[in-house]
Parts: C-alpha cells; structure tokens; sequence
C-alpha cells in the first residue's frame, strides 16, 4: 500500500514538473526568437538598466521592486511589522563555499521582516520554499502575530535578499549556501531557541539546519517538507518509462542543464507577469476554506511572485544539486532521521502532492517527539489554501510552548487529521 502511494506521488511530481518542462521548451524557444537588441535591457546591472526606465526594460523588475511589491503585498495586514536588510557579511569562518566569487568582500544581506507581537511571546522563523519568499505567507502573520514573536526572512539569493552569482558545484557545497547564510543571519539577529517553521525546499533547509545546530531550535515544523525520499528507494516503474520518451529524455535534459521555471519568466520579458497572472488565478483559486483570495490580494500576490521570480538567478539553480529529477532528494532526510535531536511536526495539506509517508517512515528512526498532522482543504501551499486550519495546526504543534499563557488545549483541533 506504502509503494502504491508512493508510486502515485511520484506520477503527481513528474507529470507536474513535465508540464512546467514542456512549458520551458517551448518558451525557450520562443525567447530564443527575441531580437538582441530587444533583449539587451536584460542584463542586471549593465548601462542598459541604468539608461532605459523599468517600464522599458525587458525584465521590468529589480531589487528595489521586489521590496516594494512586498510592502504593497503585506500593506493587507493589520499587524505592524519592520522589514530590513540584515548584513551577513562576506563569508563565515569554516564555511564551505563562498557566497560569491568576487576579488571584494562585498556584504550580503538578508531580507527579514519582524512582527509587532507580545512581550516575551516565543520566537517564530518562517523559510519559504523554492521559488517563493517570506511574503507567500502573508494570509498567517496577523493570526500568527497573536501568539509569536514572527520573523519571516527570504533566503539567500531569492526575494528581496542579496542573489550573488551561484557558483556551487555539488550536494554539500549547495546545502551550506543555504545553512551557512542562515546560521550568519541568527547570529546577526542575536536569536536563539526559536520555533523554526519551514516550507516546502525551506523544510529540507530548516532540517538540514536543525540537524546542525539543534541548539538553537527548540521545535521544528516542516510544512509539506522536500527530501524525504530518496530515487533508489522509489524508483517508479512509471517514471523509469517515462524517463525512457522524448518527452522524459528533454525533461531531464532541462532539469540537469538547471533551466528552471524562473528562466521561462525572464524570456517572455513584459509578458512575464501575464504568464505569472495566471498561474496564480489557477493555484491559488481552486481550493479554499471559504476564504478565497480576494481581488485585491491576488492582484498583489500576482505581482509580488511576478518580481521575486524575474529577478536575476541566484538561489534557483540549487534545483540540481539537491534533487535528481522526480523530486528526489540526493541526500535523503530519511538517512538523518536517527539523528535528529529537535521536536518536530509535520504539517500537510491533505491534496499535498508531497507525501506524508515519508514522515511517517522517519518518525521510526527518530529518539524525539515527532507528530504528523494533516489539514483538509489545501494542498501543497496549505497556508494559503486553508489559512486558519494552518494556524490550528501550528498552534497545536507548539501547546507546550504556549501552555504559559493557559490558552492552548491538549486534544486536536477539530477538522485536523493525526497521521
């Protein structure tokens, strides 16, 4: 039964990422017919971007854009909050690779908003996933805000963050791009024993962090976590033949040669956020707890996605290195989970596309406390889809923590499902 859904995942991964391929094929070689003169406009930082206004650009976007979007995005709330740039300098002692190749020692920031909240109320980190950034979590920070201190950041070489050139070359040099710039980040913002919360990609990096500093972490929440299978222990009959079309034979081709969805934005220049435009109609408007986005906010989070996504390429290209083409992890959580030394939950949608089995493998190798808790209505990005049954879920996996203020129950909420 275990191979049957697994196998059904693996369909959902592949048949999802071979329409984003297919998609990239043919917008490759639309691009590809773009006049270089037109295109020109494109290249980050050269005298074409600072001659020709943004309107007139190819890629009409840029770091100052970015934040901008954010602050129209998050201008929905009624929560205050801070944003700011947090300088993680060059490059930490130890680390094993540089966050640029640069005869400088340029300074690197990372884009971190914080939320108004309660004296003394316990520390919230939240890390998007790939192709994402802190603001896709806009529908949670006023509730969140209620009860934590709520800090919400985008990674190195995405958002509004600093996007050095991305010159990793493999598994372990790629995953300390990420660990190590977090781990600079915390000790800039002079942070420790936090809830860290982490989606998606930014589940696979909030464990590979915790695995390294669990003294900092004091519960983990993986939310549709990446990484927790592995190709070699499911390899698909499906997938091997379709690895073995045309079609699977491209895709693999785009996903080893790092051509990733962001690329596809960047050809299409201003026809970009019509092609961004919808997407997010059809992602974001298809499942709800009755809160559908409203116009307001998809037009926002529409053109939020829209810059974090044409921006120049930095973090992106991790795609190859951490994951062979399926969505499979090179170097599997599975394989850590007997060394885990921090409490964690794992939160899902209940049509997330990522398999809750696989947490549920790695909670018998594990010496921790380690629940699985499942949300209806959502999928993969449950916190947009079904906003407050997120909230319940996370309030439910940090009660010990908020037991202090006598407010938090010992039982599941109503509507979750214990895995």
């Amino acid at each position: 039964m275990r191979r049957a859904a697994v196998a059904t995942t693996t369909r959902m991964a592949a048949e999802e990422m071979r329409r984003a391929s297919a998609s990239a094929a043919v917008a490759a070689a639309a691009t590809a017919e773009v006049p270089a003169a037109a295109a020109a406009p494109a290249q980050a930082g050269s005298r074409w971007a600072r001659v020709w206004p943004p309107s007139l650009r190819w890629i009409p976007t840029s770091t100052d854009r970015i934040i901008a979007a954010e602050k129209r995005l998050l201008s929905v709330l009624k929560t205050g909050y801070v944003q700011e740039q947090v300088n993680i300098g060059s490059t930490p002692p130890g680390s094993k690779v540089r966050w640029f190749r640069s005869a400088s020692d340029e300074p690197r920031f990372i884009n971190t908003v914080t939320f108004d909240s309660k004296e003394n109320a316990p520390t919230l980190v939240m890390v998007h996933g790939y192709a994402a950034s802190q603001g896709f979590f806009f529908r949670n920070f006023d509730a969140l805000a209620n009860r934590f201190r709520v800090i919400a950041i985008d990674q190195l070489g995405w958002g509004g963050s600093s996007r050095p050139d991305f010159t990793c070359k493999g598994t372990e040099e790629t995953e300390a791009w990420f660990i190590d710039s977090f781990e600079e980040w915390r000790k800039a913002k002079n942070l420790s024993n936090f809830v860290l919360l982490g989606h998606s990609f930014g589940g696979y990096v909030a464990a590979k962090y915790a695995l390294k500093h669990p003294e900092h972490v004091q519960h983990l929440i993986l939310v549709g976590p990446a990484g927790f299978s592995s190709e070699t222990e499911h390899r698909s009959e499906w997938l091997t033949k379709f690895r073995a079309t045309w079609k699977g034979m491209l895709i693999n081709h785009l996903w080893e040669s790092n051509f990733t969805p962001q690329r596809i934005v960047r050809g299409l220049g201003p026809w970009g956020p019509g092609l961004v435009q919808k997407y997010t109609s059809a992602r974001f408007g298809t499942r709800s707890n009755g809160e559908l986005l409203t116009d307001q906010e998809s037009a926002l989070l529409t053109d939020y996605i829209y810059h974090t996504l044409a921006a120049k390429a930095s973090g992106e290209l991790c795609l190859k290195y951490i994951f062979s083409f399926g969505a499979f992890a090179r170097k599997p959580l599975l394989e850590c989970a007997s060394d885990w030394k921090v409490p964690t939950t794992f939160i899902y949608g209940q049509d997330d596309w990522m398999n809750y089995q696989g947490a549920q493998q790695a909670r018998k190798d594990m010496k921790v406390p380690c629940e699985i808790i499942r949300v209806p209505q959502g999928g993969h990005f449950v916190f947009i889809d079904n906003p407050s049954g997120f909230h319940s879920a996370v309030l439910y996996a940090c009660r010990n923590i908020l037991s202090g203020d006598g407010e938090e129950g010992l039982s599941l909420p109503d509507g979750l499902i214990s895995a």
